[in-house]
């Protein structure tokens, strides 16, 4: 079998996706996702300039090789545009095999090592009362865990909380929007949220937050701290992580579950923190870590120490990604627990999936490949519209700051 073409499909049913698909001589297809959020062309130059003319003629069961190719042989290795094109190649040739082999993906990594796939929801309200709400409305939907996030009151925008009644997205058309922010009164804020959302639904579900990198180490520690009487399942990205020793500090101040690496790209990203016990779930997804092939090498670390997965699944992701990483959750021995955020009814309609909810649970399904194709017609009524990802500044004295 040999790759003869390579197309990248760029579409903006609700917010832009980026999709390579791989056709090959012997009629079989495969699909990866090389959506880079607020940065989505750069990807899709890389793949269309650089890494295309370099896949034509080559066997798409090989891989690995394919892999290393484009990673070292590129020179420059790492970095998001980098890992994201090369995850989309990965993905693909990983669902032309599984389509070769008349088998789901999940079967080719080695199997299924539990039935279903825990998920958990976003709550997300515009104060304390609306996300105590939002947390009832997502455990009537079956939903076992669900991160819980709150606006805080002096400030105009909060990370995960939409002001417009309609599901929370970051992206905005036109040059990067910009919001506000002032720890003292987010760490004054979060325990009451927290103290209010376990008084209303008990201890039978697992609560979630995203601290979004804002916090210092020490600010992080004492977020932990507060938050230890609520057991949450995890404090998300406590801390900017481009220093991995900052999450020692933490890790000495508090029993809170840390869990990190959204935006890691490579497993250097996150080698120190798992070797170091410093965190308990690693982040990584497959589409900004370099594929299946990539993410299974940092899972097979964690497992040694033990960290377990616990992809990022936003709706930045498309559901390319979404079937690609539910097919690894399935597999992974050390597996913790997968984010969901639903895709809207035109991007579902424009990326027929064979992926399933079910009861606070999902399962990728059983049609060879990982599941997910995407109607190219109907991708094209939808044209790319450039949107970026807001920035964050200090409320007090207008100090650019982490997002």
């Amino acid at each position: 079998m040999k790759i003869t073409q390579a197309r990248i499909i760029v579409c903006c049913p609700g917010r832009n996706f980026v999709t390579l698909k791989i056709e090959t001589d012997e009629g079989l297809t495969g699909l990866g996702d090389a959506s880079l959020n607020g940065r989505e062309l750069a990807v899709a130059s890389y793949l269309e300039d650089h890494v295309i003319p370099c896949l034509i003629g080559r066997d798409p069961h090989r891989i690995e090789d394919i892999w290393q190719y484009l990673y070292r042989g590129a020179y420059w290795r790492r970095g998001p545009v980098t890992m994201s094109a090369i995850a989309a190649v990965d993905t693909a040739l990983w669902d032309i095999k599984a389509k070769a082999a008349g088998l789901p993906l999940y079967q080719l990594l080695g199997g299924a090592s539990r039935e279903r796939v825990l998920v958990y929801a976003h709550a997300n309200g515009r104060d304390i009362e609306e996300t105590v709400d939002e947390v009832h409305r997502h455990a009537a939907m079956g939903y076992k865990a669900i991160r819980a996030q709150s606006g805080v009151p002096g400030l105009n925008k909060v990370y995960g909380v939409a002001t417009d009644g309609k599901a929370y997205e970051p992206a905005t058309q036109g040059l990067p929007t910009e919001q506000d922010w002032d720890t003292h009164k987010y760490l004054l804020h979060t325990p009451k949220l927290f103290d209010a959302v376990r008084s209303a639904i008990g201890w039978d579900h697992q609560l979630l937050h995203d601290v979004h990198h804002r916090l210092t180490p020490i600010e992080a520690a004492r977020l932990g701290k507060d938050l230890e009487p609520f057991r949450l399942f995890w404090m998300e990205d406590a801390t900017p992580a481009e220093n991995q020793d900052a999450f020692r500090l933490i890790r000495q101040h508090t029993t809170t579950p840390l869990a990190v690496g959204e935006i890691f790209n490579t497993i250097w990203d996150c080698k120190g923190l798992i070797e170091n016990q410093l965190i308990d779930f690693i982040r990584t997804t497959v589409v900004h870590a370099g594929g299946i092939t990539h993410l299974r090498r940092i899972a097979d670390l964690a497992a040694l120490y033990p960290v377990r997965t616990g992809s990022h699944g936003a709706t930045d992701l498309s559901p390319v990604c979404m079937g690609a990483a539910l097919h690894f959750d399935l597999w992974v021995p050390n597996f913790g627990i997968q984010e969901h955020m639903p895709h809207n009814e035109e991007t579902d309609a424009v990326f027929p999936h064979a992926y399933t909810y079910r009861d606070g649970f999902m399962h990728p399904g059983e049609v060879p490949g990982h599941g997910v194709e995407i109607d190219e017609a109907l991708a094209a009524k939808y044209p790319y519209r450039r949107a970026y990802l807001p920035v964050n500044r200090l409320q007090q004295d207008g100090t650019l700051w982490h997002w």
